[in-house]
């Protein structure tokens, strides 16, 4: 086995949760039944890391071997990753493309090398119709740096494409060529849309895409008003009937389920400020221009509780309650376009 193989394999183990060793290797499949029990999960994880190492070495492992158990370890952590959402289009060509895995396969291969040669390229498809890609990237001269690969996460029979962070702009350029040519597809675009949280960006587009459209469903009034009472027995009816306005209010607005975890919301204003010109001031045609970024472990539940806690009016500004039907975490405001505050905010 190569020297560079073990010793990524090694480092693979040692970022694997100590109670998570021996089902994360389980699912590899690579070791045997005999060789996973021989294994002392007892010790010091990196003597448990040098164990499987040894095992892999006396099976031949690859590369392709060592990429393998990378995706598993990423796909089960995968919120440990900035994700971006792509969204492909076509056109003149039917929309209801059967989707072949082992096509697939081949024409993202093909088309990458034939970009670049030194690449190194692997597959695993999930359950959930979900194929992961993990891309290393390497130069015409330079062989792939199995250490900073890209994480591409593409579902069948969709147009979306979720990107980890970490890829250059030159290496993006190819990587979207090799997608296009897999699927069929003949153009992508940026979502402004991205998350840590993978599942939360997977909830949002699908449910856009499907135009599910989310109903206001409201709690029954006595579940309401025992809430309230609980959070103060003392309250007096007209405050009740405030605060019942104020839950509803916010119901309509978030709806009643758990929110898609989202990090931050980024807000990018473009104005100008007028005056008379006699007055001789703020004269400069030039745009003002800031950046409001709206930051949380988990900001649109965050959100939804500012009206109901009495730290924000209700309704919600269309500002934030559009995140979601929109489709969008980072937005452009502009004067003309979005007539903001009253319009709501454009790309």
């Amino acid at each position: 086995m190569d020297e560079i193989v073990a010793e990524y394999i090694r480092r693979t183990v040692l970022r694997i949760p100590r109670s998570e060793i021996g089902k994360m290797l389980t699912t590899w499949g690579f070791l045997s039944e005999n060789q996973l029990q021989s294994i002392n999960l007892h010790q010091t994880k990196e003597n448990v890391s040098q164990e499987v190492t040894q095992l892999c070495e006396e099976n031949g492992a690859t590369i392709q071997h060592a990429a393998n158990l990378d995706i598993i370890y990423n796909y089960t952590y995968r919120d440990k990753k900035n994700w971006t959402v792509y969204k492909m289009t076509r056109e003149g060509v039917d929309e209801n493309v059967i989707f072949d895995l082992v096509d697939f396969k081949n024409n993202f291969k093909t088309s990458l090398r034939l970009l670049l040669k030194n690449v190194t390229i692997t597959f695993k498809k999930y359950e959930d119709n979900s194929v992961w890609i993990r891309v290393a990237w390497g130069t015409q001269f330079k062989k792939p740096n199995k250490y900073k690969p890209t994480y591409v996460v593409y579902h069948s029979q969709t147009p979306y494409v979720f990107i980890s962070h970490s890829i250059f702009r030159t290496c993006r350029a190819m990587l979207f060529q090799a997608l296009l040519t897999a699927t069929s597809y003949s153009e992508i675009n940026e979502m402004d849309l991205r998350s840590r949280c993978l599942d939360s960006l997977k909830d949002i587009v699908f449910k856009w895409c499907n135009q599910n459209v989310q109903t206001f469903n409201p709690r029954p009034l006595l579940e309401r008003n025992s809430a309230l009472e609980e959070m103060d027995p003392r309250i007096i009816q007209e405050d009740k009937n405030k605060k019942e306005a104020i839950w509803r209010i916010n119901e309509e607005d978030f709806g009643n389920d758990p929110q898609p975890k989202l990090q931050y919301a980024k807000y990018r204003l473009e104005t100008v400020f007028k005056s008379k010109p006699e007055l001789g001031i703020l004269n400069n045609k030039e745009p003002f221009r800031c950046l409001v970024t709206f930051s949380s472990p988990h900001l649109l539940e965050t959100l939804k509780s500012l009206a109901p806690a009495g730290l924000a009016t209700a309704p919600s500004s269309r500002l934030f309650t559009c995140i979601v039907p929109d489709a969008k975490n980072s937005f452009k405001i502009t004067e003309e376009k979005s007539g903001f505050p009253h319009g709501p905010p454009e790309q």
